[in-house]
């Protein structure tokens, strides 16, 4: 029996960050702590922190993926994220230096800006789950 595998998609504001076929899991980063993904997963949506997206694909190294807050849903074997900015294509030991320049430099009101539409965000896929589940 051949493996299944997932596609994943990660989406910027202003374009299509990665397409990348073939992914056999995935893991990610929640308020509540980090968790993976493989393809039989049930389907899911997240609200991600900012942190590492780490994916793999057949025969390939794991990729790194450095992300800010975001969203992640799973539908059968698609998986889509949704972040405000991505970096990848970097080592692992490169990414810190590069999230410090690009990420961190973010000033304190648009961090709690954040944080209040994170939470927005998260409670209106609750929302939108619980409504879902109330009409089957």
């Amino acid at each position: 029996m051949p493996s299944a595998h997932m596609n994943l998609k990660i989406l910027l504001p202003y374009k299509v960050f990665t397409e990348q076929p073939q992914v056999v899991r995935i893991v990610a980063v929640t308020h509540q702590g980090a968790f993976g993904i493989l393809p039989h997963r049930l389907d899911c949506v997240a609200s991600l922190t900012a942190g590492l997206l780490v994916f793999e694909c057949d025969g390939v190294d794991e990729v790194y993926v450095a992300i800010d807050e975001g969203v992640l849903v799973k539908t059968g074997f698609n998986v889509l994220v949704s972040v405000r900015n991505a970096i990848g294509g970097l080592a692992l030991s490169d990414l810190h230096q590069a999230v410090e320049q690009e990420f961190m430099h973010l000033d304190e009101h648009e961090q709690q800006l954040r944080s209040v539409l994170a939470k927005m965000e998260s409670n209106f896929m609750r929302r939108l789950t619980e409504f879902h589940h109330d009409r089957d």
